[in-house]
Parts: C-alpha cells; sequence; structure tokens
C-alpha cells in the first residue's frame, strides 16, 4: 500500500511507525481515564504503561528476529529496523508480561486493577497497529480471489506484488476493535479484578488461531503441519485464560470482594 507516509527532505515517515506510534498514545491516554475511574494514580500508571510498552516493543522484535534469523544473519542491523515493519504480538506481550510484574512490584500499583487497565487498552492500540502492517504490508495474508482480496503495488512493500491475497492485517484490526468494545463495555459488569485480563486472554488467543489460518507469511515452525508458533500459544493462553476465569469465579462467589 503506502510503505512511507510521507517525505521530509532526507527524513521518511513510515506508515507503519506512525500507527505503531499512535496505538501506543491511545492505549496511554485511555489508561490515565482508566486510572482515574479506578481511583488509581493516573501518573504512576502511565509511568508504569510506559515502561510495560517500551518492553513490550522489545520483546515483539526480538520474537520476530528469532524466528526469521536466516535473514538477520544476513544483515544483523536490520533487527533494529523496527519502522519497516516486524513485532511479534505475543512476543510482545511476554516482554509486557514480565516488565507488568517486576514495574508493579516496584511500584505498588494492584495487579488486577492495571491487568484490567490493560486488557481495555491494548486491544484499542493494537487495532491501529494492525493497520500500520496494512500499509507496510506484512502480516500478509495466503492469496485468494475473494471479492474482498487486496492487492498490494509498490515496491518497497513487505507482501508478494501484483497477487490478490487475504486482508489479514484488516482481520486482525477489525477484531481487535471488537474485542475493546467488548471489553470497554464489561468492564463496568466485572464481578473481582483481574477479570477483564483473562477474558481479553481467552477472546483473543481463539480469534488470533483462527485468522493465522489465513496468513500467507512465513511464521516460524509449524507444529502438526498446521499449527503456526502464534497459534499454539494462543489456544495455550486462551485455555488457561478459560481455566482461570472458571477457577476466580468460583472462588469470587465463595468470597465476594469490592471492585
Amino acid at each position: 500500500m503506502h510503505p512511507v507516509l510521507f517525505k521530509f527532505g532526507g527524513l521518511s515517515i513510515h506508515t507503519y511507525g506512525f500507527f505503531i506510534a499512535l496505538g501506543v498514545l491511545s492505549g496511554l491516554f485511555l489508561a490515565r481515564h482508566e486510572a482515574r475511574r479506578l481511583d488509581l494514580n493516573p501518573d504512576k500508571v502511565v509511568d508504569a504503561c510506559f515502561y510495560i510498552v517500551v518492553a513490550a516493543i522489545v520483546g515483539s522484535r526480538v520474537f520476530y528476529v528469532l524466528t526469521n534469523l536466516d535473514a538477520f544473519m544476513a544483515a544483523p542491523l536490520d533487527a533494529f529496523k523496527i519502522w519497516e515493519g516486524g513485532l511479534v504480538f505475543y512476543g510482545g506481550l511476554i516482554g509486557a508480561l514480565a516488565m507488568f510484574v517486576v514495574h508493579l512490584r516496584i511500584s505498588k500499583l494492584p495487579l488486577g486493577k492495571m491487568a484490567d487497565i490493560g486488557a481495555v487498552c491494548v486491544p484499542l492500540g493494537h487495532t491501529l497497529g494492525r493497520l500500520g502492517c496494512f500499509f507496510a504490508g506484512c502480516c500478509y495474508g495466503k492469496v485468494c480471489q475473494h471479492p474482498w482480496a487486496i492487492t498490494f503495488r509498490h515496491p518497497d512493500s513487505l507482501a508478494p506484488l501484483y497477487v490478490p491475497q487475504h486482508p489479514t492485517q484488516l482481520y486482525l484490526s477489525a477484531s481487535n476493535f471488537c474485542i475493546f468494545l467488548l471489553i470497554f463495555f464489561l468492564r463496568r459488569f466485572k464481578q473481582y479484578n483481574g477479570q477483564l485480563f483473562w477474558i481479553y486472554v481467552a477472546v483473543y488467543g481463539i480469534n488470533r488461531s483462527m485468522i493465522e489460518f489465513f496468513r500467507g507469511d512465513f511464521r516460524g515452525a509449524v507444529f502438526w503441519n498446521t499449527f503456526s508458533i502464534s497459534q499454539v500459544i494462543g489456544i495455550s493462553s486462551a485455555i488457561v485464560a478459560i481455566i482461570m476465569l472458571i477457577g476466580l469465579g468460583r472462588k469470587h462467589r465463595i468470597t465476594p470482594k469490592n471492585v
């Protein structure tokens, strides 16, 4: 599509980086709003979110490099060119969760409430980030002949050129926006802290695993000749999330707490 948003002299603003930045800013803005709603210190929450976002970007890039190691062995410095595309969400989630636990122990912010704030903010930011994937051409789909297929023609696109493909980037963006609307609606009806987080993990894991079947790009190892790494992680995390929701739901019914 349009990998470069615009050029100003020798400076190029990449569309992928622009939408990633827009997604981060929208998530931070919403995190501040949710912090006030939950009677938390907005500045401390935004500070925590900033460190978590940085860890997420590093983790997602490292995961992408590891799954495409042969290509980066030939050009190691390309590993730092994240503005050209190449971030794996589950790598980012692992990095974010690690920073989340460490930073919250230092800042003494409540784990459950912060997890629920993340469940609201992440799908909104992810919605915008996937639009960046669309313009860059990464995360492209399999060849198809459906009326809604897209064809990339820009020479700098990361997708194969001049062949109709599933617009998997738009599938992911639209589905993340639906998840955001769902979590945003449910947040006023949650029964215990952490519930929204596990709902998000379950819904996203199932959703992502389904859309992966339409992906056409290389995504690392394939298990049982069917499932990608992201699908294995998605299905596994969804199962864990469902178990946690059942267990925490039973615990809450026995010992209800105010949220």
